[in-house]
């Protein structure tokens, strides 16, 4: 995601898009009861700060975890090159 993510409003709907995963997925990997994100991410819901950072947590994981698949793919090629 590259964009900051601002406060709570819609940041379950925004991680779960940028993860590729349900709000089930999403509170299985917090940790937390399936109906938790469903709230979250209602108009008036309000994640507390924990959940907040645990999902920018998240997002920032995946986007390392690309940047690394990325490198990998270059070392990769660049070994070809060299064969």
């Amino acid at each position: 995601m590259e964009k900051e993510t601002k406060g709570s409003n819609n940041i379950v709907k925004e991680v779960c898009a940028e993860l590729g995963i349900t709000q089930k997925e999403l509170a299985e990997r917090m940790g937390v009861s399936s109906g938790m994100p469903a709230k979250w991410a209602m108009k008036d819901g309000n994640p507390p700060e924990w959940a907040i950072k645990f999902i920018k947590l998240l997002i920032e994981h995946k986007q390392i975890k690309d940047r690394l698949d990325k490198f990998n793919q270059a070392f990769a090629l660049i070994d070809k090159a060299r064969s």
